[in-house]
């Protein structure tokens, strides 16, 4: 494996994990039931593109990568601040579609500088945008 490909399947798993822990601690406030299942099924999709990563990178003998400790660290820190003052459902979708947006920056930005990747891990990354993407677009309804 390349180390391009592998700087990109790393940024595809650490993002899609920090998604899965983004859903998972604001899943608690969630009250309305559609909201809920619409956030289980995203964090369920990115469980999937994440197990996909993870597993192309094992194939080649390397580790999935983790979210960074400062960044999960400031991210779950902002969102139980916010949503200690207001945990309805607008204030929910606001930080699930910023947390989308950061991500689509991210692996987007990654995506184009690591170009040389396999096309397999490419095609990935764009899925797990388009993943984003549609989160976002699903999640408007709630503002």
């Amino acid at each position: 494996m390349d180390e391009q490909t592998r700087k990109l399947l790393e940024e595809c798993t650490s993002g899609c994990r920090m998604a899965e822990d983004s859903i998972g601690q604001i899943r608690e406030y969630i009250r309305d039931h559609r909201l809920l299942e619409l956030a289980d099924s995203y964090a369920e999709r990115h469980a999937k593109l994440r197990q996909e990563a993870d597993e192309c990178l094992s194939e080649c003998g390397y580790e999935p990568k983790e979210p960074g400790a400062v960044s999960s660290t400031f991210a779950w820190f902002t969102t139980e601040m916010k949503l200690t003052f207001n945990d309805d459902n607008t204030q929910i979708s606001k930080l699930l579609i910023d947390g989308c947006s950061m991500g689509i920056k991210t692996l987007g930005e990654r995506r184009n500088t690591l170009d040389r990747a396999d096309k397999k891990a490419l095609a990935l990354a764009d899925r797990i945008i388009r993943t984003e993407e549609d989160f976002i677009k699903d999640l408007r309804g709630y503002l």
